[in-house]
């Protein structure tokens, strides 16, 4: 019974009381304090499985867009070649009716002007000639002459006016 009288044994029994009382409760405060903790731990592990799984979706949801957008964007740029190509055939339509009716109003105008020429020309040659044979009538016709002549124009005139 040695011990009864050391001072540390009662020490060390009022330590072990002490622990024994304290222990319960702290033991419930520091078990509720894991237990919190490990469920607000599993409760973000949840939100964060569902964030990645939310993640994943939008992901998959912009990649398939992105192919969408892609295969959108080729059918724009064929339809754009294809406008393009019907643009240019369509200007060179364009371009080579133009040209031709060009080509048909300078030939009329060549045609007017061919023509306008050989009536001028002709006016002229008419009126040469006629110069002509008025000199030569003149210088060979005397009046006694000349008068037969006119004579007879004047009776044929009505025969020629029919």
């Amino acid at each position: 019974m040695h011990f009864f009288a050391d001072p540390e044994f009662w020490v060390l029994l009022a330590v072990a009381i002490f622990a024994a009382i304290v222990w319960k409760p702290a033991s419930r405060y520091i078990t509720g304090t894991l237990d919190e903790r490990a469920m607000r731990i599993r409760g973000e592990l949840e939100e964060a499985r569902k964030l990645r799984d939310d993640a994943e979706q939008l992901l998959t949801e912009y990649q398939r867009k992105l192919r969408e957008a892609a295969t959108d964007a080729q059918a724009i740029v064929a339809h754009a070649r294809e406008e393009a190509e019907r643009i240019a055939a369509q200007a060179a339509r364009d371009l080579q009716q133009s040209l031709e009716r060009r080509q048909r109003l300078a030939e009329e105008r060549i045609a007017q002007a061919e023509s306008k020429a050989v009536d001028e020309i002709r006016a002229v040659a008419v009126d040469v000639a006629i110069n002509a044979a008025r000199d030569v009538i003149v210088a060979d016709l005397d009046e006694r002459r000349g008068a037969a002549l006119l004579d007879t124009a004047i009776a044929s005139l009505p025969q020629r006016l029919r």
